[in-house]
């Protein structure tokens, strides 16, 4: 099956990467957008653009039948999602499947599968792979709670059906445990329309550690390396990087070939990401699988030389991996910070305005934007601007070529947190490679 022209079901930068990824593979893009997204780079970029309806525009992006008739409108015989959104929907994939239309990424019983962190986890129990003691909410309240406070605190509360740190509640004193659950289980169906959650023991001061791999339909599963996203703030990445400074030779080929067996076992195809909790004492926790590409993926891409849209295209089309495991060969290190429209002064608030002047230094590394200067940054969706990214032979010149972008890029009338990825760069515990999830929190002061 040949792939003709894909329907891009997302905005932003992954639209624009994603089109751009297109067009060097010679296939046709169309682009869906709400009138508040009218005169992005991505609606410029992409051969043609069908506008979605509705009062919230997050609401429309997320509105199936809109998308499935932007795909039909627009001739495309394929869609691929990005990430967030309708990317881990099952019933989206499902869809598209009854319609003729081609979902480049998972299939539906990965996403069901493997998407799901609750059922995730019972699967990963099943077939012995490394886990947090865990409760998990089965519609019985007070059977969940109790189940909870057997594992004892600190407790993790999670959204099953989704990611981002959306819906997450660290519980350090049981008496707070019921009031948690509630917290998060409204921002869970606020953000994913599913209320499921999950507790989990919370492992102090560890590092997040994640692995992409790439599998075909033919049963081949490969790992392109381990990314280390400690950096954190609300338990959302703003940093990360390839390869980790914590992992030896050993210690990496170890979780890399259980995500490897992971992704094989659950018959898994397309591109994923099998994420770990590394504990300082060098244990590691499955944490959960992301059944999409990560807005993370370019450091990936940058020491692996690959393209993963690319892949992603060519699995969706039934082609067999091009390489093999020991075919892929990493160099040098790839780090990446993200660019946000928020406030760290004050709890990383989003910040919103009219975007004066918006100037990167796209000639120093490779910038993923989505944005155009003029645009009016609202608080509609995630306050994500753009992602910099350097792959240079070591971590040090990586840290210094960030820095260096950060200082030439020049961002007017919205606050970002461009100084505040500056002074974390250049902070001896982070240039030492000593990171955890709680980094932001223990150099608050710094």
């Amino acid at each position: 099956m040949t792939i003709k022209k894909v329907l891009i079901a997302n905005r932003g930068e992954i639209a624009v990467r994603i089109i751009r990824t297109l067009k060097r593979m010679g296939l046709e893009s169309a682009v869906v957008f709400h009138a508040v997204d009218a005169g992005s780079p991505a609606v410029a970029l992409a051969d043609e653009a069908v506008e979605l309806t509705g009062d919230l525009p997050v609401a429309a992006y997320l509105d199936i039948e809109q998308v499935v008739a932007a795909a039909k409108t627009s001739g495309a015989d394929a869609i691929h999602p990005g990430f967030g959104f309708l990317a881990e929907n099952a019933a989206f994939a499902n869809r598209l499947e009854k319609e003729g239309l081609t979902f480049i990424g998972p299939t539906k019983d990965n996403i069901l599968l493997m998407g799901d962190k609750i059922r995730a986890r019972a699967f990963c129990l099943e077939h012995g792979f490394p886990l947090a003691p865990s409760a998990i909410d089965e519609g019985d309240e007070n059977g969940f709670v109790d189940a909870a406070k057997r594992i004892g605190a600190p407790l993790l509360i999670k959204a099953a059906a989704g990611g981002g740190g959306k819906g997450m509640q660290i519980v350090r004193d049981l008496a707070d445990l019921e009031t948690a659950i509630d917290l998060a289980r409204k921002e869970a169906m606020r953000s994913f329309g599913n209320g499921a959650v999950y507790a989990e023991r919370f492992v102090e001061a560890p590092r997040h550690i994640e692995v992409q791999i790439l599998a075909d339909g033919h049963g081949n599963v490969v790992h392109l390396g381990e990314r280390e996203c400690s950096i954190q703030r609300r338990f959302q990445k703003i940093i990360e990087e390839a390869p980790s400074p914590a992992l030896d030779n050993v210690k990496r080929q170890e979780i890399c070939e259980v995500a490897v067996r992971i992704a094989k076992t659950a018959g898994y195809v397309n591109v994923g990401t099998v994420e770990f909790i590394y504990a300082p004492d060098g244990t590691f926790y499955f944490l959960e699988m992301n059944t999409r590409i990560q807005v993370e993926h370019p450091v990936t891409e940058m020491i692996t030389g690959l393209d993963l849209v690319e892949q992603q295209v060519r699995v969706a089309e039934g082609a067999a991996l091009a390489f093999s495991q020991n075919e892929i060969k990493m160099t040098g290190h790839a780090l990446e910070v993200r660019l946000y429209a928020e406030d760290p002064a004050h709890e990383f608030a989003p910040a919103t305005g009219h975007l004066l002047v918006y100037d990167l230094p796209e000639q120093m590394l490779r910038i993923d934007n989505g944005i155009y200067e003029g645009q009016t940054v609202t608080a509609s969706f995630d306050p994500m601007l753009a992602k910099l990214i350097a792959h240079c032979e070591t971590r040090e010149l990586a840290i210094e070529k960030v820095s260096q972008s950060l200082a030439a890029s020049t961002v007017l009338g919205v606050r970002t947190n461009r100084d505040f990825l500056r002074r974390v760069l250049s902070h001896p515990a982070f240039a030492s490679g000593e990171t955890h999830t709680g980094f932001l929190e223990a150099h608050s002061d710094e």
